[in-house]
């Protein structure tokens, strides 16, 4: 496979981090009128049928190639249905600060399962301390939110929610070992269509008279969570997971809150010390440990 450009992969890195920034409110005002379980399966649904239409008019030939179906049932049940099953059910009890400080355990949980399961990828005390490091700075920024934490509902919802990240680094890692000549269309279409009609099943036993409201926030939400918030996004996640370290492509989960961090600001929210102390801390622990993945590397090809 041919390596992109550094300027692509760039540009690719941050439009997933700006992207993924701002789904946390999206899934919100979504579950403000949608059922969760409902709102995963139709989200989905029609990400993973655009994403079809879309293969299918490329000529991209689907399950083909070896580990290529086993593949789609991983994305299908641990990145998708399960880990946002999670995210949706769990908001419900829980802000999204909390939901994104719970979520951005995920960099830890990528690099300790690639240390295990990658030969390529061994994590070093450094880069296991600018992880902690990063994740210590998303706490920070988000720590207001801690005191929501009181209550059965909020406590057992932040426990169940790091379940989210964990089966989606297991999901990740094992595309990295396997999939690397998959076409990423392949990784996301099928799995998603699978995913969301799971869902969907689940949805009628668990949400059976819950009431939809089909408003244009409600709309709108699905809509940009759906083409750009899934089919978007995991393409090109897909796409550089190929070609970057699993755990360097899962720093991004550091970076996306201080997205929201900005967009906060720009709507008039004051930027307190709090928040400027942990964005410092987010941007130094991903400084470290891309650093020392950087020098490893360079020492490695002398």
């Amino acid at each position: 496979m041919t390596r992109p450009s550094t300027a692509w992969m760039i540009a690719a890195y941050v439009l997933l981090i700006v992207i993924w920034g701002t789904t946390w409110s999206a899934i919100q005002v979504g579950l403000e009128r949608i059922p969760p379980l409902g709102g995963v399966a139709i989200r989905f649904l029609l990400a993973g049928a655009l994403l079809w239409v879309i293969a299918r008019a490329r000529g991209v030939q689907l399950g083909r190639k070896k580990y290529e179906k086993t593949l789609w049932w991983i994305n299908a049940g641990l990145a998708f249905a399960l880990s946002y099953g999670i995210v949706y059910w769990a908001e419900q009890w829980i802000p999204s600060g909390l939901a994104a400080v719970l979520f951005a355990t995920y960099p830890l949980f990528v690099g300790l399962i690639a240390h295990l399961a990658l030969p390529g990828e061994r994590l070093t005390a450094g880069e296991g301390f600018g992880m902690v490091l990063g994740f210590a700075g998303v706490a920070t920024i988000f720590s207001a939110d801690f005191g929501m934490l009181g209550g059965r509902h909020v406590f057992v919802a932040s426990i169940v929610m790091l379940g989210s990240p964990a089966a989606a680094a297991i999901a990740t890692v094992c595309v990295k070992r396997w999939g690397g000549s998959i076409h990423p269309l392949s990784l996301t279409a099928v799995p998603m269509i699978m995913a969301g009609a799971a869902m969907g099943l689940v949805a009628l036993v668990f949400e059976r008279g819950r009431a939809y409201t089909w408003d244009g926030p409600a709309i709108g939400a699905l809509l940009y969570l759906a083409v750009i918030g899934s089919a978007v996004t995991f393409t090109l996640y897909y796409w550089l997971l190929a070609h970057l370290p699993a755990k360097r492509l899962a720093l991004i989960a550091y970076l996306i809150p201080l997205i929201a961090v900005t967009i906060g600001t720009l709507r008039g929210e004051k930027l307190t010390s709090r928040i400027l102390l942990g964005s410092a801390t987010v941007i130094a622990g991903v400084a470290l440990a891309l650093h020392i993945e950087s020098r490893r590397k360079r020492a490695n090809s002398v």
